[in-house]
């Protein structure tokens, strides 16, 4: 009989990876050093640090888009590095990937674009990929726009539709990196829903690469800080409301705030020099608004 208080299995598993990259210059930038991770099943597991911290290059490692140098990678019990390239496409359908720029087909329709994974390994008739198509785009709402094009939809749609392209093989794993960054606010919030829906619904694990705490805060239920390549600490998200954890998160939204106050300065030069006023005035006068 199985416990039903025993903890999910790891569905996602790093054992030690490494992945150095060659500079220009000669030297090696080591991008991510020795991680060992485990990430449960059915998990939302957030992933933020600093920019150049080696968030993203992690997330890759997952779905071997970087291959590790070192170390072992194991999703659902697999050993991906030991998959030949036919096995590791198929295991690849497993693993949905999501991107901060959407990545969308330009002259295709959303259906189109939705349809594109399901089409490429021509293992379904075409009335198959229609149902699933249809099934995709009503769980992430945006059903009544299946004949429009990407240029014709919003920010937050776009990742909808990107969204629903990643749904449409069925995967296990959905990897998002950074999918919210290019968004406002409130589009942030609506995405990072449809995230929360599909997890729930489906029971789909999510890693998302983030550099805002709001996210974290909104969506996971476990995060671990990636600094210089290493993971520097990892604990539930319910964990930040105590004393300790404050103090991080407090580190962390201070990061931001230092961003946010760069992207206002930045406006008020902009702004300035589109009015004729001197960039040293502007740079000082928070007046100035763009």
């Amino acid at each position: 009989m199985t416990d039903s208080s025993s903890p999910p299995h790891a569905l996602i598993q790093l054992d030690a990876v490494s992945k150095r990259f060659a500079l220009p210059d000669g030297r090696v930038f080591e991008a991510v050093r020795a991680v060992s991770l485990d990430i449960a099943a059915g998990q939302i597991f957030g992933l933020i640090g600093q920019s150049g911290a080696g968030k993203s290059t992690l997330l890759r490692l997952i779905n071997l888009l970087e291959r590790p140098d070192a170390g072992q990678v194991r999703v659902d019990g697999r050993d991906l590095m030991a998959l030949s390239k036919r096995e590791l496409r198929a295991t690849r359908q497993e693993i949905g990937m999501i991107f901060q720029q959407f990545n969308l087909l330009q002259n295709a329709t959303v259906s189109e674009n939705v349809a594109f994974p399901l089409e490429l390994h021509g293992r379904r008739s075409k009335a198959e990929i229609a149902a699933r198509v249809r099934e995709c785009l009503d769980l992430v709402g945006l059903a009544d726009k299946a004949g429009s094009y990407p240029a014709q939809l919003s920010g937050g749609q776009k990742q909808r539709v990107a969204i629903a392209r990643a749904l449409a093989p069925r995967p296990k794993v959905l990897l998002c990196d950074e999918p919210t960054s290019a968004l406002d606010t409130e589009t942030t919030r609506s995405v990072l829903q449809t995230l929360r829906e599909i997890n729930a619904r489906l029971g789909v694990t999510i890693v998302i690469v983030t550099h805002e705490l709001s996210v974290v805060q909104a969506l996971c239920q476990r995060v671990a800080i990636v600094e210089a390549g290493r993971i520097a600490e990892q604990f539930d998200v319910d964990d930040l409301q105590t004393p300790r954890r404050s103090a991080l998160g407090r580190e962390l939204a201070e990061e931001q705030l230092s961003v946010q106050i760069l992207r206002e300065h930045a406006a008020r030069i902009a702004a300035a020099a589109r009015a004729g006023v001197p960039l040293a005035a502007a740079a000082a006068d928070p007046a100035i608004d763009a």
